[in-house]
């Protein structure tokens, strides 16, 4: 099987459904910021995932389709806010929302795409016991996005954090919504019980090793293959899976290194290479990539319940790819 001409079909069939739902509306301006990074591609993961999810249950693209327009636009009204909180000047090799628009723009930019995601949910075709366990796990996935952005904030301004916090940090702000992505694609589709929690374990650890890929490519990448700010990571000192085992493993010399600095908002892009270089030698990076490796194995492990099919074969891909992938 092809994962990569796999994927592109459903985006592409996606993309379609998206461009449809996110038609203008006025203002303008409001509207063609909020189109802004939905419309410019991305990877379309999470839908993917959740029409993935729905063939592994023998169920229909179609029926998941408005849930799956649903978590790309929750997804993308995160990265909007998140772009601001960070600063981030790039996304997908563009200027970032607020830019392109401002700040105040795109905040309002950003709450649209969310109020839009539960729009998106009221044209499921579903029993209403049924859409009341999606639409509950969307509210309760927002609440966890919200409070794990929060723990990383908090992060920043602690070298004291345990790997055990940062597992909670991202399990909040990364994988619920890959969990929410399988879990809801085969619970839309009238998936049983067994198979529903086995998914959701599956996008659980999908993402939890997704997000730590995140953390190692932003010390190999370049700028131009991520498609966005590199460096912002130590210069804001975000506790990834690779600081927290460096800031809790360095000593003497380094930890003074780190001391100065990690953190440093006016860090120079000498000392960044500085703190990647250290981060490399005291084992830190290939520490994550292990522990990314681990979850990538009980992703595919949670699958084995599922019946074989084409869907089943392409999720065991998108796991191996969450690790291997470059961008």
């Amino acid at each position: 099987m092809d994962l990569k001409q796999v994927l592109e079909d459903k985006a592409s069939f996606f993309n379609k459904e998206l461009e449809q739902f996110l038609k203008n509306g006025k203002p303008p301006t409001l509207y063609n910021a909020a189109r802004h990074l939905p419309m410019a591609g991305g990877k379309r993961l999470r839908p993917c995932i959740a029409m993935l999810s729905c063939e592994a249950v023998s169920g229909k693209i179609k029926n998941v389709m408005p849930y799956a327009i649903a978590l790309e636009l929750l997804h993308n009204f995160t990265l909007v806010h998140d772009d601001i909180m960070d600063k981030s000047k790039l996304r997908r090799n563009m200027p970032s929302v607020h830019m392109k628009y401002g700040e105040p723009t795109a905040i309002m930019a950003g709450d649209l795409l969310f109020t839009k995601a539960f729009e998106a949910m009221h044209n499921l075709s579903l029993n209403l016991q049924i859409f009341k366990k999606l639409e509950y796990g969307m509210i309760n996935c927002i609440r966890e996005i919200c409070e794990g952005q929060q723990l990383d904030i908090e992060f920043e301004i602690r070298n004291d954090v345990t790997e055990q916090e940062y597992l909670e940090m991202i399990r909040k702000k990364t994988a619920v919504l890959f969990q929410l992505s399988s879990e809801g694609g085969a619970l839309s589709c009238d998936g049983s019980k067994e198979v529903v929690n086995a998914l959701s374990e599956y996008g659980e650890s999908l993402g939890l090793a997704f997000q730590i890929q995140d953390d190692c490519l932003d010390i190999s990448s370049d700028e131009e293959t991520l498609g966005k700010d590199i460096g912002n990571d130590i210069r804001n000192g975000k506790k990834t899976l690779i600081a927290v085992h460096c800031l809790n493993n360095a000593s003497g010399e380094n930890k003074i290194l780190l001391s100065k600095i990690f953190g440093n908002k006016n860090a120079t892009n000498e000392e960044v290479k500085k703190i990647y270089k250290l981060f490399i030698e005291i084992g830190s990076v290939e520490y994550a990539k292990n522990a990314a490796i681990k979850y990538n194995e009980k992703a595919k492990n949670a699958l084995s319940v599922l019946r074989n099919s084409n869907a089943k074969e392409a999720l065991i891909q998108l796991a191996d790819y969450s690790i291997r992938r470059e961008k």
